[in-house]
This record gives structure tokens, C-alpha cells and sequence, in this order.
């Protein structure tokens, strides 16, 4: 199944550390060196607008490009939440942490409904 590919062991989330770690320290780099700092220095604004626009672009290329440009704009679109993230002080840990908690809560309603049908 081609989903699965996404789930295999050798696939991490380590790179979205590494990026959002990157992302931080582009926050000291001089403006004109950096498209990141640029989308930083304003606050949430910048880098909200261009995770919309980014996420428009991921929709459009799922309904009518190939999986290419569907994954380039899906990179675009990590980077630009990756910002945001950063925009706001919000670790990365916090959202896994989160996603983490969800699972957990899905994970335990389905166990109570499966005991419930029986």
C-alpha cells in the first residue's frame, strides 16, 4: 500500500526538529540574509498568511497536479507552520504532545465502544 511508505521506521520526525531548530536560529540572522528572519520579524501575521497560502496550494496540487507537486507544496507548507510555530514561541514538542494525547483518547473511545457492543 503506498500510505504505508509514510509510516515505515526509516521516516522521522527528527527532520522537523532539525528544521524547527534551524527556524529558531534563523531568528538571529541579519534580514537580508534570510527569507525566514523576513517572515519572523512582524510577529504571527506574515507567516500565518503564507501557511494559508501554502495550504491552498497543497489543496489544489491533491485535486489536480501530480504527487510531485503535491509533496514540494506539502514541504512548503511544513516550513511555513515550522514559522509559525516559531512565530509564536510554540515548541514542536507541544504539538507531538498533543497528537500524542489525542491518539490516546481515540485509542481508549474505541476500546469503550468495542466493550460497549458486546
Amino acid at each position: 500500500m503506498r500510505l504505508a511508505a509514510v509510516y515505515e521506521p526509516n521516516m522521522s520526525n527528527d527532520v522537523l526538529f532539525r528544521l524547527a531548530a534551524t527556524i529558531k536560529d534563523r531568528r538571529n540572522a541579519r534580514p537580508e540574509d534570510s527569507h525566514t528572519r523576513r517572515l519572523l520579524d512582524d510577529g504571527p501575521l506574515k507567516p500565518a498568511k503564507k501557511l494559508g497560502e501554502e495550504a491552498v496550494e497543497v489543496a489544489i496540487a491533491a485535486l489536480v497536479q501530480d504527487d510531485k507537486a503535491l509533496i514540494g507544496e506539502a514541504a512548503d507548507m511544513l516550513y511555513h507552520f515550522l514559522v509559525l510555530l516559531e512565530s509564536r514561541q510554540v515548541p514542536l514538542d507541544d504539538v507531538f504532545a498533543e497528537l500524542q494525547r489525542r491518539m490516546e483518547v481515540t485509542a481508549l473511545n474505541q476500546e469503550k465502544r468495542k466493550a460497549a457492543s458486546r
